[in-house]
């Protein structure tokens, strides 16, 4: 929409679309929203293989009549692996890397998300930033966000905490050590995979959107599953976002505010070497106490400890890391937007 191009996202999950669009239908064969016709992930596969570039992204396969058609054409298009994000330092060796079909007159490029400029950097539209400026400076933007999903005012000098996570065993105990502090926190859940752990702490066998419950310093707010845009809002109104996977990972980033990263269980805990290798990136320019904090934060919260116990000396750190955070912003802001870098491949 932003670089003027025509696009076509075939998709196998519609429902999930919906969530983060509202406009979006899961029964239209096309449908056009924001200038990208959207597609059903099932055959006929025809306009596929006529597209100039092609791009399959996150390990998605492109059927062998496409790909057929595709190298039959007297200039085949483009074709582009879009792999998963990464801070690991191989995959700027392997950014950009052709890959020739061991059959067919084809010849697919590897793409890699990344935190450096020798990487296809990440997503991030022309005036995200700018609107973020204007909502931090607004005084009334951050009131307004959350007294709509509260329906009320935040507590006085409360910490406002988003939580978006994975199933999370060692939840409930570290809600307990809020609970029992001194500091006021007000928890927005969005509903997903964590509202089990939650449910569990204030023993309930649901808790859906709308539902508030308070434990001494913890007040915890159930928020419906909201779109994008309202979820950037969200992550620049609280002080703290927990987030996890890749989307609300970034979006996280570029609110430029303190954040806990749940990353993706991989098999035989290949996740931990990247949750390291993103550590250790992303915490290089930090001082060394606030980083040790953070890190052990971190790891505690994807299994390595226990979140509870190392809470205090991540909250002590809060100030000191939100300014490292604001830094890692704008250097990520410095480099090029992956779609750009796309349209260069």
């Amino acid at each position: 929409m932003h670089h003027g191009q025509h696009v076509s996202l075939w998709l196998d999950d519609l429902a999930s679309l919906q969530k983060l669009h509202p406009r979006a239908s899961q029964h239209n064969d096309a449908q056009q929203l924001d200038g990208v016709c959207v597609r059903p992930w099932k055959p006929p596969f025809d306009t596929i293989a006529s597209d100039d570039v092609v791009i399959e992204a996150f390990a998605c396969e492109l059927p062998e009549e496409v790909l057929a058609t595709m190298a039959s054409r007297p200039v085949p298009p483009r074709w582009i692996n879009l792999e998963y994000l990464s801070a690991e330092a191989w995959i700027e060796g392997c950014h950009r890397m052709p890959s020739p079909h061991p059959r067919l007159a084809l010849q697919r490029h590897f793409f890699f998300p990344g935190f450096t400029a020798s990487t296809g950097g990440l997503l991030r539209e022309p005036d995200l930033l700018a609107q973020r400026e204007r909502f931090c400076a607004d005084a009334g933007a951050r009131s307004d966000v959350l007294g709509a999903l509260l329906g009320r005012a935040p507590a006085p000098q409360a910490s406002v905490i988003s939580l978006f996570s994975y199933e999370q065993p060692a939840l409930p105990a570290l809600m307990a050590a809020w609970a029992a502090g001194d500091q006021p926190i007000e928890l927005l859940v969005p509903q997903g995979r964590v509202m089990p752990d939650v449910a569990r702490y204030f023993r309930r066998a649901a808790m859906p959107a709308g539902t508030q419950l308070h434990d001494r310093a913890l007040s915890v707010s159930v928020i419906p599953f909201v779109d994008q845009d309202s979820y950037d809002r969200l992550l620049w109104a609280c002080d703290i976002n927990f987030v996890r996977g890749e989307d609300s990972f970034v979006r996280a980033q570029w609110a430029a505010h303190p954040f806990v990263w749940n990353i993706y269980r991989q098999a035989e805990d290949a996740h931990l070497l990247k949750l390291e290798a993103f550590l250790e990136r992303f915490l290089a320019g930090a001082a060394g106490d606030t980083a040790e904090a953070v890190a052990n934060f971190w790891r505690a919260w994807n299994g390595s400890g226990d979140p509870a116990a190392a809470w205090p000396a991540f909250a002590a750190h809060r100030e000191a890391f939100g300014q490292h955070c604001a830094s890692w912003s704008a250097a990520l802001a410095a480099q090029e937007d992956l779609a750009s870098a796309l349209l260069k491949m």
